[in-house]
This record gives structure tokens, sequence and C-alpha cells, in this order.
């Protein structure tokens, strides 16, 4: 081995004296199989022992959102965003093959028959574990959701900057 090479022990070391172990997620989207992978490595990372915080913006607030829950904006273009969006985990759509709904029953139908955890039980584990959710502010205010319109536990109603302090210092940054 020559001066100029690294043994991969070494720079593993370094890497983790340089940054804690934190993952950050920002979750923009809405779908029902987009949310479950970012739950997935929510759960997953937080059960390892790593600070995980989740940030969500635009049609990712859905996930967060009270089920059924609506805008309550005064202008008419951000109510029916929030009567078009809907709010709930029950309520998300699949990315792909949603078929006005089929494809999402037909999902929904394969993971209970295969015991896998919905979104909303991966919500639940991943608050439990101590996961942090922090809604954009900005979008809130954008598409006229209100903080009442929010689900129990999301622990912060915050703008970017606090989402970049954030990611800064993670080791594990993801948009989803």
């Amino acid at each position: 081995m020559n001066a100029t090479q690294i043994e991969p022990a070494t720079a593993l070391a370094e890497l983790k004296e340089k940054k804690p172990e934190s993952v950050t997620i920002v979750c923009l989207s809405g779908d029902m199989d987009k949310a479950m992978a970012a739950f997935i490595i929510a759960t997953g990372a937080a059960a390892m022992g790593m600070k995980v915080t989740m940030f969500f913006t635009f049609w990712g607030l859905n996930i967060i959102r009270k089920p059924g829950s609506t805008s309550s904006a005064k202008d008419w273009m951000r109510r029916a965003f929030g009567w078009i969006n809907k709010g709930g985990t029950d309520n998300l759509p699949l990315s792909r093959f949603h078929f006005g709904g089929l494809g999402t029953t037909m999902m929904k139908k394969v993971m209970k028959n295969n015991r896998m955890p919905g979104i909303a039980e991966l919500l639940e584990t991943a608050q439990d574990l101590g996961v942090q959710m922090i809604a954009c502010t900005t979008t809130l205010g954008m598409m006229g959701i209100s903080k009442d319109t929010l689900i129990d536990g999301v622990d912060q109603l915050a703008g970017v900057s606090t989402y970049l302090a954030e990611a800064r210092h993670g080791s594990v940054n993801l948009f989803i």
C-alpha cells in the first residue's frame, strides 16, 4: 500500500468521527408506496439507534394530515387543493397502477395477506422510536393547511432552514 492510499477501516472511522449517525428524509410525495419506503427506512434507522428527522412538504403533508381533513383556506384555489388531497394515510394513492383506487386496494390486500404493516402502523412505530416529524410551514401556508388538521405527534412546524440544519450534520439524506 502506498502513502496516498487509506485503508477502508481508517476511512470509515474518520467518517464516523465527522458526522453523527443521523438520517434526514424529505417526504415530498403523497404516494402510498413512496411513503412506505420513507417510513421503512426511517423505522429501520431509528431501530439501529440513529437519529431520524422526516421533513414533510407539498403532497407529503397528506401523510401526516388527519383522515379526511380538508383546507380551511379562504380562496377557492387552496380550498380545491384541500378537497382533492384529503389527508390521512389511508387515502394515499399508488404512484403507479393506481387505477382509480383499484391498484391501491389490491396492494393493501397483498400487504395484509403477507402481514406487512400499513403506513399508519409504520407511522406509529416511527413515533414510538422517536423519529422527529417536521411539517413545512411554507407549504402549509401555500396549500391552506392548518396545524389543527395535522395528526398528533408532529414535532415541529418549520421551514427549509430547519431541515437544512439537520441535513448538514446528517450521515444519510434522502429525498422521497
